[in-house]
């Protein structure tokens, strides 16, 4: 995979290497897949992995959809207000370019669900309860809470109009998410669901060193892509890494799975 080329802002001197690494990911993988240890990591996966992981992600992103729908419906839209920082945020300025590790992120969730799967049940119990709290707790900031983005005054809208498959992939995040208003900010579902990808695996042995890694690596990379595609604010990342990492250490000390599974005993 080349390096990212046209990054001619200060940022791009260190955005090129960051893509080059993530291309190193990739081909990593690749080579996974030839030696066939993926093909015996697939074989590992329980029933339940592979129902859970599409399960979670299209009920996650229902939620993520009803938010400001409800928000509407409830006239709470109208309290919507723009949490920018701005001697922080206009320091973003838009690369396109970063919209490739936005929209593979889904991809790395559905991978993350399932790499959770291959730990002990109790273990994966604990980290749905948790990551679905974190969800409910966004989906009602949505509603009670509501945040935006002005596209127009943030001046992103005009820099995407021009052709290429890089700027046709911007507008459809955009159009998805608003157009002009984007919508659901705070907290960053995208940094919410990556960073429980990690924490899901942080302290389990069946899950090598390198995917930990991996997994850490694309987090950071997903929550740059949501400020450098102009779809978040720095406040929305920090809620998007805070609100899951508290769910988890709750439930890590609450342990709601190891009652459960004594229930079913």
């Amino acid at each position: 995979m080349p390096a990212i080329q046209g990054l001619k802002s200060p940022i791009g001197a260190w955005a090129t290497p960051v893509f080059d690494t993530y291309s190193l990911f990739v081909r990593n993988i690749i080579s996974s897949v030839r030696m066939g240890r993926l093909r015996k990591i697939i074989r590992r996966i329980p029933r339940y992995g592979w129902i859970a992981a599409p399960a979670i992600f299209f009920f996650n992103y229902a939620l993520y959809v009803a938010g400001p729908l409800l928000a509407r419906l409830l006239g709470t839209e109208s309290w919507a207000f723009a949490p920018k920082i701005p001697f922080i945020d206009d320091k973003f300025q838009l690369i396109p370019a970063f919209v490739i590790i936005y929209v593979v992120s889904y991809a790395v969730w559905v991978f993350g669900i399932l790499a959770v799967s291959l730990t002990d049940r109790r273990n994966f119990i604990n980290y749905v309860i948790g990551l679905e709290t974190s969800v409910l707790i966004g989906f009602l900031l949505f509603i009670l809470m509501p945040t935006t983005m002005d596209r127009v005054s943030e001046g992103v809208l005009q820099k995407v109009q021009e052709p290429g498959v890089i700027n046709w992939m911007m507008k459809f995040i955009y159009a998805a998410d608003g157009w002009e208003k984007g919508r659901a900010l705070f907290p960053s579902f995208h940094c919410l669901m990556s960073i429980y990808c990690y924490l899901g695996i942080r302290k389990q042995n069946e899950i090598s060193r390198g995917f930990k890694v991996y997994t850490v690596v694309m987090t950071i990379l997903i929550c740059l892509s949501t400020l450098y595609t102009k779809q978040h604010y720095i406040v929305d990342v920090i809620g998007g890494l805070g609100i899951p990492v508290i769910c988890y250490a709750i439930v890590r000390k609450l342990d709601p799975a190891g009652s459960i599974m004594k229930e079913k005993l």
